[in-house]
């Protein structure tokens, strides 16, 4: 058996998750049909981080172990670059894509061996409506600004108890999380601004990203001063943090495991 470690590239807006759920497309049912396609092999892909309904990834990390063999029965070589192109064509034309894979040693694990998670949530603010980024970024029609999303964005780097940030139905044992970088970046478009929030640091909890991103707009729209997201923070209750943002404009952008 092979070990191997996938990049994957997905547009999450017609998938109920990444999860397998019976009777529903989800980004790992979608996979692991077809690697029995291409193999005629039942496939559970272990996965860096499960991302929502909706939700999208440039550099989503997964591993599985195959056993490739000819209808001898004997072992039959098979490189990164042609198991990639194998179920790929299974795949097509879903918004599904691998982008990389290697053989990797089997202590290597997807999940547990992740050392940072790099998440990006994307936002067009403008005052018309989306057409090409539909779909792909959260509409915000009122001016946000920069400087105090910024400044409030400072009080949740290190470690923290993230209560106030995390979903009601949030299965994590603990809530305590450190966010090893948040910071916010703007790039000028016609009419209006493409603004995205970088989020960096081993796991996060579920919604936290987009309760982060909910909350950072209403400092942005001026409906709360940046030291408000420290007293929510503080405050360690759901209650108490911004809304919840659409998971449309969510990438988990890489994963590092040095």
């Amino acid at each position: 058996m092979t070990r191997w470690k996938v990049t994957l590239e997905y547009n999450g807006g017609a998938y109920y998750g990444f999860q397998w759920q019976p009777d529903i497309p989800t980004i790992q049912g979608e996979i692991e049909a077809a690697i029995y396609k291409f193999c005629q092999q039942k496939i559970s892909i272990v996965v860096a981080g499960r991302t929502d309904a909706g939700v999208h990834a440039r550099g989503q990390i997964a591993h599985f172990d195959l056993g490739y063999k000819g209808a001898d029965g004997e072992d039959r070589p098979l490189t990164g670059f042609g198991l990639a192109k194998a179920i790929n064509a299974h795949l097509f034309p879903q918004p599904i894509a691998i982008i990389h894979a290697e053989e990797v040693d089997k202590k290597f694990h997807a999940r547990f061996g992740a050392k940072q998670k790099h998440y990006m949530y994307r936002m067009i603010n403008r005052p018309y409506s989306l057409a090409l980024d539909k779909g792909m970024a959260w509409w915000v029609k009122k001016p946000l600004n920069i400087a105090a999303m910024n400044e409030a964005a400072k009080h949740l780097i290190g470690e923290h108890d993230f209560t106030s940030f995390r979903d009601s139905n949030c299965q994590a044992k603990s809530p305590i999380r450190s966010i090893d970088e948040l910071y916010v970046e703007s790039k000028n478009i016609l009419n209006g601004q493409e603004i995205l929030i970088h989020a960096k640091g081993q796991a996060f909890l579920h919604h936290q990203i987009r309760n982060i991103a909910g909350t950072l707009a209403l400092v942005g729209e001026g409906k709360w001063k940046p030291d408000d997201v420290r007293v929510a923070l503080e405050a360690k209750d759901r209650s108490h943090g911004g809304p919840t943002a659409p998971g449309d404009g969510l990438f988990l952008e890489s994963i590092s495991y040095i």
